[in-house]
């Protein structure tokens, strides 16, 4: 499973959160003065205003009981008592326990850790705003909502600034092998994919709850990058696409219904990984692993001794029934209005290198599972496809505002810009068309882009990579989570003002379609012909409409290829 290892550091490649960055929800610290407050089920919740946003937050609120001791490695529970007296929310939560840098600036990390933020513009408390559920990205290896470059402040004031104020809330879910253990008994005990059971109980949380905080339970738009994307993706065709009315939108920043990897897994990772732990002659290896004591476990799942085990997404044939390629060939996926997008570049954060030669490209398809090893007729036609490479026919191969002369340094190899197409297309932009496709085909409201726009920190030569829409999304203009030293400065140090009019552009856009279910004029419905929006900051008007045929030979091959080769 080496592409979904390789998306270990997906959050974090270029642009990992700062060491130095509190556990506060906006620069200056919020006030104390007036505290909100909301009641729901359980309750009464605290929060805590800020007077320089005139926001309220509550954070660190508990929607599920701790998945810990006889809850760990089971699908998540409801709360299902009360509280007497108010739960202080003013304080981030511990963050799930994860294994990579978007973790390290976060030491608060804890298997006690199903809690979500709620940021609402104050002053509407008796209305019923639209509502953004973020689900955050790192492979589902790391991360979390208390993530700085999620902060949603910026978006917020955002949306009141043009008159479409919105509630946002951000959830923990659990991670690795906590959130994503595989198995035959974890099957048949009903306990896989329980990192997104997480995201979905949070769901089921809001419309009890959300209008406690004035929020709209029947106006949702669930949206994520990355693994967040993926999981936004696999909520749209959970239990074979039922519409269980938790959302009305979704909004999916690389990644999408189809995963970014395979569901095929090692069946052997669980029965060796209990064997590792002492569990391997237990009647009930789950019950065994739940009496191990979490520093012995944690430490386990953190060694190299597990390094080559793969935690993923599986077909349990109950949350994921099938392969979801499929499903969405045969309409079983819910129906509503969609974002969905990926980045120029993605390729150079998942292409594998160097990659030098065309026959090195040849057996690289051949021997490394990424996510699978093709066949030697197989990677000749992926070969074919992504052909090699003249100024003539660059086709986008070219790194973002480079010129179509661009020659990749040695350290990427001379054939890296056909590799990174592919394993570019292959993680994110051919499932990105297929949804657009698919949306279209089935006259559903979708608006697909392509971010081309090179964040301040990022070489030359990776390009508008993985992740790097994220800043613009949220309107990080103040660079909240970033700066950690060797890694990502701030994208909007000492950059021209048009970055800054793409952020607010961006933002705009995101809030729009969570309020109105449509992000704006300036952007076109994707239909059967295929126009998606191009965001850069270096044109004319911050973007263009395309028409979406670029690298047709190489991202129809991957299409026609999900189900039967890549088995997802």
């Amino acid at each position: 499973m080496a592409l979904l290892k390789s998306l270990l550091v997906s959050g974090s490649l270029w642009a990992c959160a700062a060491l130095t960055v509190p556990h506060k929800p906006h620069p200056s610290g919020p006030s104390n003065n007036s505290a909100p407050t909301a009641t729901i089920k359980n309750g009464t919740v605290i929060g805590v205003h800020s007077a320089e946003y005139n926001q309220d937050y509550f954070l660190g609120i508990p929607f599920a009981q701790p998945p810990t001791g006889p809850l760990r490695f089971r699908v998540p529970q409801s709360i299902n008592a009360s509280w007497s007296t108010p739960l202080q929310a003013t304080e981030y939560p511990a963050a799930c326990v994860g294994y990579g840098s978007d973790d390290w600036p976060y030491p608060s990390l804890s298997e006690d850790c199903l809690y979500l933020n709620i940021i609402r513009p104050s002053g509407y408390e008796g209305k019923k705003l639209p509502v953004a559920y973020w689900i955050h990205g790192g492979g589902l290896t790391q991360g979390s909502s208390i993530d700085q470059r999620y902060n949603f402040s910026a978006m917020v004031q955002k949306s009141v600034d043009i008159g479409k104020p919105i509630v946002a809330v951000s959830v923990n879910y659990r991670l690795d092998m906590w959130g994503f253990i595989t198995g035959e008994e974890v099957v048949e005990s009903g306990n896989a994919n329980l990192g997104l059971r997480d995201q979905r109980l949070g769901m089921h949380w809001v419309q009890q709850n959300i209008e406690a905080f004035g929020g709209d339970p029947k106006k949702v738009t669930i949206f994520g990058e990355s693994a967040g994307a993926l999981s936004t993706g696999m909520h749209l065709t959970a239990y074979n696409g039922r519409d269980d009315t938790l959302f009305r939108g979704a909004i999916m920043q690389s990644g999408n219904p189809v995963i970014y990897g395979t569901f095929k897994y090692n069946t052997y990772d669980f029965l060796n990984a209990s064997s590792q732990l002492g569990c391997g002659n237990a009647t009930s290896k789950l019950d065994c692993l739940r009496v191990i004591d979490f520093s012995t476990l944690n430490n386990f799942i953190n060694s190299t001794a597990s390094a080559s085990f793969s935690w993923q997404p599986i077909i349990d044939d109950d949350f994921i029934v099938g392969k979801t390629s499929l499903q969405l060939a045969s309409g079983d996926f819910v129906k509503v209005p969609v974002i969905s997008g990926a980045n120029s570049d993605e390729g150079t954060a998942f292409g594998i290198k160097p990659m030098n030669t065309s026959v090195q490209f040849l057996s690289t398809l051949q021997t490394i599972p990424n996510p699978v090893a093709l066949t030697a007729d197989q990677a000749a036609q992926v070969v074919t496809a992504y052909p090699p490479v003249t100024n003539a026919s660059t086709d986008l191969l070219v790194p973002a505002n480079q010129p179509p002369s661009y020659i990749p340094p040695p350290s990427m190899g001379a054939e890296s810009r056909r590799s990174d197409a592919y394993y570019g297309d292959l993680t994110f932009i051919a499932s990105r068309r297929k949804t657009c496709q698919t949306w279209a085909a089935n006259d559903i409201p979708a608006y697909c882009y392509r971010f081309n726009t090179v964040p301040n920190g990022i070489p030359p030569s990776i390009g508008a990579t993985h992740f790097q829409e994220v800043a613009f999304v949220f309107n990080n203009q103040a660079g909240l989570g970033y700066g950690y030293p060797g890694v990502s400065e701030n994208p909007f140090a000492d950059v021209p003002e048009s970055y800054f009019e793409l952020a607010e552009m961006m933002s705009g856009a995101w809030v729009s379609f969570v309020h109105d279910q449509h992000p704006g004029e300036f952007w076109p419905r994707y239909d059967l012909e295929g126009e998606d929006f191009v965001f850069d900051a270096n044109v004319t008007g911050l973007g263009y409409a395309e028409i979406d045929h670029w690298r047709k030979a190489g991202i129809d091959l991957i299409n026609s290829w999900d189900a039967d080769v890549y088995q997802r």
